[in-house]
């Protein structure tokens, strides 16, 4: 499937806020990039509906169309942001230019059918209007003054509106002008008919190519006619904007300053000379304007370079240029993307076997995984790489910090949902090692169990049963209570869970059950043998019961256990060293003596009677 600017799937977590203001989105980092725009505008991306609908019927060039000019509004949203703070952001602002002049421009090149000769104008009327906002600012000053027609400016504003085919504004700036000075009202009433008169195509016009040509030369002779007799002579800016409706070259590169760019240029001067241009023929144009509006004075920018590769079809070499001109992939891998997906882009192995495309993605994911908010959008890229995509991510996963727990369990999310699972185990051994560490022996035992790690589980179990010995109670009784099946990972762990259930039985003054229990516990071999003295104290107060528990077989086991425990050389030299230890031994012995006593009386009456 196509990659779209940005999944729709994507859990946000502490580390990356979805409603994050243009001002916290710029602070993020220095360095911007613009897949932040999928963080801070996600109602101009493409639903899943619509990304489904395109992958099943194929991406045409209509597609390609509609998705390319998603990116673009959402990438024209950032600039309008960066040319409030321009002077903060000229770096950076360069830098968005170049990404959404690429993708305009090669909409223009590679979908021909969407852009015929007289569409095609248009298009490029919009794609320079988007790009040179200078005009919008110097519009609120001009017509927030008192009196417009006397501001510094005006004349600028009414010639970029000029320059850009903007008529309507011109218009009615021109009419404060005239309205002001009712001496060059003819003068006005003229420019006015001939720019209202202004042959354009249209998208929904129906008119053939030929009688667009017809009319516009009819109305280009008119202008002809009113700057030969001197009509505007009176007024040299009125005189100018009539040569500049003339295509006049030198007329228009007078005004060179107003429009800062060789394509600015080069639309004003097709608009004007050969509105009817078509698409094979924009390379011609585009050298000669370049070379024109730059001279020997200057030498062409990385822009430049990319733009007259776009104008020339040659896509690999644009690809090949944004990568060297750009700071980040994010223009290259979702352009090649596009293309590809059209078969607009003959992919080509690259020597280590992927092609371009997926070499692209791969590295701006990669680049996303640096990033401690958007190394989400990583993921969903990489598995649209279906060669090395889930390489890549095997290996950028391990290296991402587990800060916490959260992020731990959005990564093993991740990994549990495309069965990595040695990235699953690898991460909950990480987290189950952090929590021991800080002593939170509750969350240590879930990751190790959730690792399947037995030998940590019983590491982990012991510490439990080491606490209870210190203690004389059990933490997190939640978990422990709650272990079900898992208890099942290790010996050690059944038994910390039976012993937990022990308690439990004798809580609730099911001593019956508590008994059987224990006893199964002592005999199972499964309780660690410097636990066994625990469990053999904490037969005592069943042994005590006023209503024998334990019957004379059992007695036996316990006694047995406590022969057992003792026996050893070991344990002899311990139990005599230590007179707490000697002391238990000797009121276990006793206990055991007097429950067997009333064990054979009882048994015995039963039997007499």
């Amino acid at each position: 499937t196509a990659v779209t600017p940005g999944p729709v799937s994507i859990t946000w977590g502490e580390e990356a806020n979805p409603h994050l203001t243009t001002t916290s989105f710029q602070a993020l980092s220095s360095a911007w990039d613009p897949a932040y725009l999928v963080l801070t505008q996600p109602p101009t991306m493409l639903t899943a509906g619509s990304i489904h609908r395109y992958t099943e019927e194929g991406l045409t060039p209509i597609a390609l169309f509609q998705v390319s000019k998603n990116y673009r509004s959402v990438i024209r949203a950032c600039m309008e942001d960066m040319h409030q703070a321009a002077s903060k952001s000229i770096g950076k602002d360069r830098s968005i230019s170049i990404n959404s002049l690429g993708t305009n421009r090669l909409e223009l090149t590679t979908i021909p059918s969407l852009c015929k000769a007289g569409p095609l104008l248009l298009r490029l009327l919009d794609w320079v209007q988007l790009h040179i906002c200078d005009v919008d600012n110097m519009v609120r000053e001009v017509l927030s003054s008192e009196n417009p027609s006397k501001h510094k400016l005006f004349w600028n504003v009414v010639d970029i509106f000029v320059l850009q085919g903007r008529m309507d504004e011109a218009r009615h700036l021109l009419s404060k002008e005239a309205i002001a000075n009712p001496t060059s009202m003819n003068m006005y009433k003229i420019l006015d008919d001939l720019m209202k008169k202004m042959p354009v195509p249209s998208l929904g016009n129906t008119q053939t190519l030929t009688e667009m040509e017809l009319k516009w030369q009819h109305w280009h002779e008119e202008c002809q006619r009113y700057l030969q007799d001197g009509t505007f002579a009176s007024n040299s800016h009125m005189e100018s904007i009539c040569k500049i409706l003339l295509g006049d070259e030198n007329a228009i590169l007078e005004k060179k300053e107003l429009m800062t760019t060789w394509y600015h240029f080069l639309v004003t001067r097709l608009l004007y000379s050969h509105p009817t241009v078509k698409p094979m023929e924009l390379r011609f144009y585009a050298q000669s304007s370049m070379d024109m509006f730059l001279g020997e004075e200057s030498s062409p920018e990385p822009l430049d370079t990319i733009l007259m590769a776009a104008f020339e079809f040659e896509l690999h070499q644009v690809i090949k240029e944004c990568s060297v001109a750009l700071s980040n992939w994010w223009f290259v891998a979702h352009l090649t993307d596009l293309l590809d997906h059209c078969k607009l882009l003959q992919s080509h192995n690259l020597y280590f076997g992927s092609n371009m495309r997926e070499f692209l993605l791969l590295e701006y994911a990669s680049g996303l995984f640096s990033h401690p908010s958007l190394w989400q959008l990583g993921v969903d890229y990489f598995d649209h790489c279906p060669e090395y995509g889930r390489v890549y991510l095997e290996l950028h996963i391990e290296r991402i910090p587990l800060n916490t727990e959260q992020k731990a369990l959005k990564v093993l999310r991740i990994c549990e949902q495309r069965q990595m699972h040695e990235q699953v185990r690898s991460i909950c051994k990480i987290m189950a090692m952090k929590a021991l560490r800080n002593n939170r022996l509750g969350s240590a035992l879930s990751w190790s169990i959730r690792a399947k790690d037995a030998a940590f589980a019983t590491l982990i179990s012991d510490r439990f049963l080491k606490d209870y010995c210190e203690r004389g109670c059990f933490s997190d009784l939640d978990l422990i209570d709650n272990l079900g099946p898992s208890m099942l990972l290790s010996d050690r762990l059944t038994f910390l869970g039976k012993y937990r259930e022990f308690h439990r039985l004798y809580g609730e003054k099911r001593f019956s059950e508590a008994a059987r229990l224990l006893l199964m516990l002592m005999t199972a071999h499964i309780a660690p043998c410097s636990f066994w003295m625990t469990l053999l104290t904490d037969a005592l107060p069943l042994l005590e019961q006023k209503e024998v528990i334990f019957s004379a077989e059992q007695t036996y086991e316990l006694m047995r256990c406590l022969e057992d425990l003792t026996a050893g050389k070991l344990n002899r030299q311990k139990f005599q060293d230590d007179d707490v230890e000697t002391m238990k031994v000797e009121m276990l012995r006793l206990a055991l003596a007097r429950n067997l006593a009333r064990v054979i009386v009882k048994e015995g009456t039963l039997e007499g009677s």
